[in-house]
């Protein structure tokens, strides 16, 4: 593989750290990106990630869609040559296993009234 189709790239996590760098195929899709940082997550966070799908990426300001390839998430500008990509990575739960956790934690109400009459 050609020096040229590797691209360089570090992902920021929520509290600062990052995983990387690492050089990737220009050719590597967002999903693969997200499998590949699951997999190099620190298991000592608070918050960690349950599939890939909980994770976004987030570079240049926009939230990368999982069908596109690294060399179709560029920017055109403010990256140095040489240098090291640099995407932010969000945990987001999907929908579906927040609202069932949320039933969890949500304790039965009791029907009680509270009212005095004098």
């Amino acid at each position: 593989m050609p020096e040229d189709d590797l691209v360089e790239l570090k992902f920021r996590l929520y509290d600062g750290t990052d995983i990387g760098p690492i050089r990737y195929p220009a050719a590597s899709t967002v999903a693969m990106l997200k499998e590949r940082i699951l997999s190099e997550w620190p298991r000592d966070e608070k918050i960690t990630p349950k599939a890939a799908s909980d994770l976004r990426l987030i570079s240049g300001g926009r939230i990368l869609e999982n069908h596109k390839t690294i060399t179709q998430c560029q920017m055109p500008f403010g990256e140095l040559p040489g240098g090291a990509m640099t995407m932010h990575v969000v945990v987001q739960p999907s929908v579906t296993s927040a609202k069932t956790e949320k039933r969890v934690k949500e304790q039965p109400r009791k029907a009680s009234c509270s009212c005095c009459i004098l």
